[in-house]
This record gives structure tokens, C-alpha cells and sequence, in this order.
């Protein structure tokens, strides 16, 4: 037992013996050992009521856990805390693909699925608050991730909260950080997704509604090539991923939450994306966007209805195309028949639309269903099955389908709760008919088998 843990038995052991009028001294050995059995089984009582309300405690599955900003009434914690999402394994391919997908799909990078059909990568950070003598609460955080062969500074930013006296909840904040992405976790899309540096401020509240608003950048990247340079050692012009100036693609982002509509919670979000000088001046575009969020939250679950439209750009407006409009809807949720038995589901559209340049115009349709077991608060086998549709409007259409069968080894019972340790087997099928007309070659079905163990955690 370490020293956390012995410290509320010592304090209740002290409290014990020293209350009343009765000095020490009075007590028989054999009273004094009762009164400390006495102690020490109401400090692990209430020990154990603190860990099962933990577990007890409801979650929006639907949004993977994401650090939150702090709060004015938070307890600071000692020396620097550490929080991350990552998951590695080993995959075995016994077909075609590695990872099944549908080519021309924007529903994310596991469009027709994401349980066993995913790579591995993780993002690490570390926070440290402070508390100022005006009761101002700062933090300060730093994250690099590891998703491919570099590893990149993705956060590096400072705010503070309890600032502002007429509104102390109010978040301000600048530096480098995940910005405005909201993410579905089962086809694991970010359907909105403006990560950069800038400033803004977070849960303003107006009236009762919490507003975001925030200017950002995008940050300036390199592609490495290699030189004929005998004085740069490595002759590689750069080692790749982000660097540290801005890009020259901007946007301003906007966000009110907080709202009600009957049962419904409401969400609301408009961002607008320009360019600055450091774009030639031909390639200098202005995008938009607007999307709006109903969900409803119940004994049972969770239910999501998503829609987003954008113009001149798709999911982010620092990414820009003349002419184009993407419109994104979806609808998700889970379901729980018993705390052992549970499913999670989602219905997804998406229309790529570009008069300029109709050639790959396309809608994505996509459904997943993932029902899940809990044997007991460690063991859960899942199982879920996807399909998904490419229909271009040239060419013909690509089409595929998904089955993954996982059996989980958690930390706690329910799909909230990591870490866990998974071992699957997944096959599927793909006939990516219109890529083949495109590019020449025969058409032919991709068919996958793959077997793969995986660790998966949020902390």
C-alpha cells in the first residue's frame, strides 16, 4: 500500500484516538485495536464508494475523451500530469488489404469500420496548472504524437480560466493546439477539423449559452527531398511533418453550446477561411462552413443527428477548392439492453460536389453496427459489421463490406473504459469498379482476411 493510500487511515486512526475528553492513556490495548479496526474499515469503505462511483459513472461513448479545460472551482493537482490516447499491435494480412476501404471515400480514415481496421500511432501530453494569488487558474500543455515515421509537436499552448470576474468560467488560451474537431469514434472522422496555433476563448457564457470563438492557422509543413549538397550531411532538405511558422491558410472559428431544444441538446458552429499574402495570389480562396449538432441523451443511450455544409472547401476551410460544396450528415448512437449487453450504430452521407471540375463528384453512403458482450467487468466480445457505397457520378461506383470479430480484455465493464487489450479476426471484401475504368486495369474484387492483437488506451 503506498503512502496515498495509508494517509486517510492514518488521519482517521489519529481522529479516533485523540477525540473526546478521555485521554490515550485510559484505553485497554484490546479498545484500542478495536477503534483502529474500527478506522481502518471506514477508510476503505469510503475508498471503495469513491472507485465504484467512478465506474458507475455515465459517458458519451460516442466522443473518444479529450482533456477538458479547467475549471475555476478544479483542485491542482501536484507536479505535472500526464494523459494521451494511443493503441499499437502487430496485423496479420491474409488477403488483398491490410486495412479494408472503399477508394473515394471522405468518411474518414475507417469509413467502413474502424474495430480491427485501424493503424498504430498515439498522442502523448503532459499539463501543468498553477494557481495564482488572484484564484486565476493557468495551465500549460505539451503533446507530440507518433502516426507515422515522424513524431510531431501537435500541442503547445498556455490558458487560464477565473480571469475575467464577469466570467469566471470563460477559457482563454494561445499557442499551438487540437482545434475544433468534433470526431465520430466508430468510423473515426473528424468532421470538422482545424488544428493549428492561434488564440480564442472557450465556454463564454452569454445568457445562460456557452460560446467559442477562436483565429487560427494552419502550420506550415515540409515534404523531404534530397539534395546534391555536400555540406548538409544528411543531403535531405527537411525531416518532414509540421514546422513552426504558420502556413498561410487562416480561419475563424465559432462555436455556441450549451443551448436546449426541448430534450435535445443543441450545438451550432460557422467558420469562415481566407489566406494571407505567403499564397500567390491566383491560389487565394475564401471558404465557409456551418453545422449544426441535436443529440439526446437518455437512460438507455446516446443519439446523435449530425449536419454540416461547406463551401469551397469540406471538412476545414484551410483547405480550399473553387466550386466545390460538401454537405456531411449522420446519424449515430448507443443503445444499452442491459449494463452487459450493448450496441452502438451509425448512418452516414456525404455529397462531394465541385462544378468546376466534375470528374470526381461523388456521394458516400455508409453503415456500421457494432453489438457488444460483456461476460463479466474484464471479458467483452464484439463484433461489427460495416458496408459502405462510393457512387461517383463518372464511371461507375465503388462498394465494399466489413465483418470483425474482437474478443477484449478491459479494465472496467462498459465501451468507455480503457485500457484494453484486443485480439481479432476481420475479413471483408472491396470491388472498386470505377477506379479500375479510371485507371485501366481489369476490374477485380480485393478480398481481406486479417488476424491482429491490439492495445487500446485513453488516460
Amino acid at each position: 500500500m503506498n503512502i496515498n493510500k495509508k494517509l486517510p487511515v492514518a488521519l482517521a486512526v489519529m481522529a479516533a484516538l485523540c477525540s473526546g475528553s478521555v485521554s490515550a492513556q485510559e484505553f485497554t490495548q484490546e479498545q484500542i485495536d478495536a477503534i483502529v479496526a474500527k478506522a481502518v474499515d471506514k477508510a476503505l469503505a469510503e475508498r471503495q464508494k469513491k472507485m465504484d462511483t467512478a465506474i458507475d459513472k455515465k459517458a458519451d461513448v460516442i466522443t473518444e475523451p479529450q482533456t477538458a479545460a479547467q475549471s475555476p472551482d478544479m483542485a491542482i493537482p501536484f507536479g505535472v500530469k500526464f494523459t494521451g490516447y494511443a493503441r499499437y499491435g502487430a496485423q496479420f494480412q491474409g488477403g488483398d488489404q491490410k486495412f479494408v476501404g472503399v477508394d473515394g471515400s471522405y468518411n474518414g480514415s475507417s469509413a467502413i469500420g474502424r474495430l480491427g481496421n485501424e493503424g498504430n500511432g498515439g498522442e502523448f501530453q503532459l499539463s501543468k496548472a498553477f494557481k495564482g494569488n488572484n484564484g486565476a487558474i493557468w495551465d500549460i500543455n505539451v503533446m507530440f504524437d507518433h502516426w507515422g515515421d515522424e513524431v510531431n509537436l501537435k500541442k503547445a499552448y498556455a490558458g487560464v480560466t477565473n480571469i475575467l470576474a464577469s466570467n469566471p468560467n470563460a477559457y482563454l488560451w494561445a499557442g499551438r493546439d487540437f482545434h475544433q474537431r468534433p470526431q465520430q469514434g466508430i468510423n473515426d472522422y473528424f468532421w470538422m477539423n482545424h488544428d493549428g496555433q492561434g488564440a480564442g476563448v472557450k465556454n463564454f457564457d452569454i445568457g445562460g449559452v456557452q460560446f467559442d470563438v477562436a483565429a487560427v492557422a494552419a502550420v506550415e509543413s515540409c515534404s523531404p527531398e534530397v539534395m546534391n549538397d555536400e555540406g548538409n550531411p544528411s543531403r535531405i532538405t527537411c525531416t518532414g511533418g509540421s514546422g513552426t511558422g504558420d502556413k498561410g491558410n487562416y480561419a475563424i472559428t465559432s462555436k455556441v453550446h450549451g443551448m436546449k431544444v426541448g430534450p435535445l441538446d443543441l450545438e451550432l458552429y460557422a467558420n469562415y477561411g481566407f489566406d494571407s499574402k505567403a499564397v500567390d495570389t491566383d491560389e487565394r480562396k475564401n471558404a465557409w462552413q456551418g453545422g449544426v449538432v441535436l443529440s439526446h441523451t437518455g437512460e438507455k443511450g446516446v443519439n446523435k443527428v449530425i449536419a454540416r455544409y461547406s463551401d469551397n472547401s469540406d471538412n476545414s476551410v484551410y483547405n480550399k477548392t473553387d466550386d466545390l460544396t460538401a454537405i456531411y450528415a449522420s446519424f449515430e448512437g448507443n443503445y444499452k439492453f442491459t449494463q452487459q449487453a450493448q450496441i452502438e450504430y451509425l448512418l452516414a452521407f456525404h455529397d462531394y460536389d465541385n462544378d468546376a471540375n466534375s470528374v470526381d463528384n461523388r456521394r458516400n453512403y455508409g453503415a456500421i453496427v457494432r453489438p457488444m458482450y460483456w461476460w463479466n467487468d474484464v471479458h467483452s466480445t464484439w463484433l461489427e459489421a460495416g458496408y459502405q457505397r462510393v457512387d461517383f457520378d463518372q464511371g461507375g461506383d465503388n462498394h465494399g463490406w466489413k465483418l470483425t470479430l474482437s474478443q477484449n480484455i478491459s479494465i472496467a465493464m462498459g465501451p468507455e473504459f480503457r485500457p484494453m487489450l484486443r485480439f481479432y479476426v476481420t475479413g471483408g471484401q472491396v470491388d472498386n469498379d470505377r477506379t479500375a475504368r479510371v485507371n485501366g486495369t481489369e476490374e477485380s474484387n480485393l478480398d481481406s482476411f486479417n488476424v491482429g492483437a491490439m492495445w487500446e488506451a485513453w488516460f
